[in-house]
């Protein structure tokens, strides 16, 4: 049995599968409020299953790029479950979870996540032979992202409204945006891909597994007095 997590974002997705194939899952909007609520689902998922966490085979988790917090928490849980129970832990890009449900189509599909200051993240990611990211990762403008979109592209992810009319007006045809339900990132998609991780020796080390941030959280200073 593995257990997945995705706090990435203010959505939420946990799961329980068997092999990558997903057997319960639980997904919730958390706010600012994964500190509080992770762990409590994961032992309410565990439950309602009816196994006990020692029944844990691997853990997968998306690693970002996300929310500086939401990271934070779920990374943290995942490498400690990790340690403790000493199973394999595997990170897997949020963005690549998000596009993943769309490989049927065979279109380049590219996710999209606010970074804030008028910027994007983004990434790109196809299924031809096999699923391959054809974009790594990255930061950018919606300017810079559509002068390079020179065919029909699936656009998927938590993306601002703003944006998708940008994408539409812009794009136009080329432009293919599923509905806000469909975009919704599940942790069954996180089980499929850290599965086939996980078989290809593709998994992680707890103590150096990271945050995808993609740029650094913000430093408060404190005043002096």
């Amino acid at each position: 049995m593995e257990l997945a997590i995705d706090t990435s974002t203010d959505f939420c997705s946990i799961g329980l599968s068997r092999q990558g194939e997903t057997i319960a899952e639980l997904t919730w909007h958390s706010g600012q409020s994964h500190t509080v609520e992770l762990v409590p689902n994961i032992v309410r998922l565990l439950n309602q299953a009816k196994i006990t966490p020692q029944s844990l085979r691997a853990v997968f988790v998306a690693k970002g790029p996300g929310s500086f917090n939401g990271l934070r928490v779920g990374i943290s849980t995942a490498k400690g479950l990790a340690l403790a129970l000493s199973i394999p832990l595997v990170g897997i890009s949020t963005l690549e979870v998000e596009a993943y449900p769309f490989a049927f189509t065979k279109l380049p599909i590219c996710p999209i996540h606010n970074a804030g200051r008028g910027e994007i993240a983004t990434a790109l990611y196809r299924q031809n032979d096999d699923w391959r990211c054809i974009t790594p990762e990255h930061i950018t403008t919606i300017d810079t992202l559509c002068q390079q979109i020179k065919r029909r592209t699936l656009f998927c992810g938590e993306i601002p409204l703003p944006v998708i009319e940008q994408l539409q007006q812009r794009l136009d045809r080329h432009a293919i945006i599923p509905d806000p339900a469909a975009r919704l990132r599940h942790a069954c998609c996180l089980a499929a891909l850290g599965w086939q991780r996980l078989n290809i020796g593709q998994n992680d080390n707890p103590a150096s597994l990271q945050p995808l941030y993609l740029r650094q959280p913000p430093i408060t200073q404190r005043k002096v007095k």
